[in-house]
């Protein structure tokens, strides 16, 4: 293991977290797990013929697109569990806001993407901060923005119910400002982006993991050699006719 001198956080405690995360990660896919939803054999020939691409390019694609949509969830965890090594008060609560510090009377909702949160969402999210003022009248409220237009620390400005509403203490944060106010160092968020790929190098090595298992393939092969049949057959084989596809 490398040292990562990251100053916020020790060598062994952001390199745990870091193979928390990877061991959650979603590396393996079936050919059930493919067609949870239900895929669009339609949909994906007019991306195989726009594109120019063979229909097992784009079952490929269509795959890691389903991967990667599980493990989305598994990095808005990475950055919300790393503030249990945080220490001077700072939590990661089984219920209610995100991060907490109720020394400080700070709460947190934490998302990974600046444009996530619909209006009902926002709407949501805003009122549930309010209400946390009205009952601890020293609260500050932080919707928090891994990936925020800008870096910044400003006052959330929203709309409920068609009416503008702001407060001093609810506030709109970028990452890197909110990695400074807890760990007081402004840099923070900077130097664990920098070490990140040196810390997963460490982690893969130790873990041997780097591949992913797709057993698609061969499972649409044991219906037809023909992957532009087997994908028609997976979603229309009850269909009037497909049994002549």
């Amino acid at each position: 293991m490398h040292t990562y001198n990251l100053g916020f956080i020790s060598d062994s405690d952001i390199f745990q977290h870091v193979k928390n995360t990877v061991e959650q990660y979603r590396v393996a896919i079936d050919l059930a797990e493919f067609n949870q939803n239900l895929i669009d054999p339609i949909k994906l020939t007019f991306d195989a013929k726009v594109y120019g691409k063979s229909f097992e390019d784009i079952i490929e694609s269509e795959s890691v697109r389903q991967i990667d949509k599980s493990n989305t969830n598994q990095i808005g965890y990475f950055h919300q569990k790393l503030f249990n090594y945080a220490g001077n008060g700072w939590e990661v609560p089984s219920a209610g806001f995100d991060i907490v510090n109720k020394d400080r009377h700070i709460y947190v909702e934490l998302k990974n993407k600046h444009n996530t949160m619909n209006s009902a969402s926002s709407q949501k999210t805003y009122l549930k901060m309010q209400s946390q003022i009205l009952e601890d009248d020293q609260a500050i409220c932080m919707l928090v923005e891994v990936i925020a237009k800008k870096s910044q620390n400003i006052k959330w400005s929203t709309t409920v119910d068609g009416r503008q509403y702001s407060h001093d203490r609810i506030r709109r944060v970028s990452i890197d400002k909110f990695y400074g106010l807890v760990f007081e160092d402004e840099y923070a968020f900077m130097k664990l982006c920098k070490m990140l790929p040196v810390i997963l190098d460490d982690v893969i090595e130790d873990i041997h993991a780097g591949y992913i298992h797709n057993s698609v393939f061969s499972e649409l092969a044991a219906v037809s050699t023909d992957t532009f049949k087997s994908l028609y057959l997976l979603a229309f084989r009850t269909y009037e006719g497909f049994d002549l596809f």
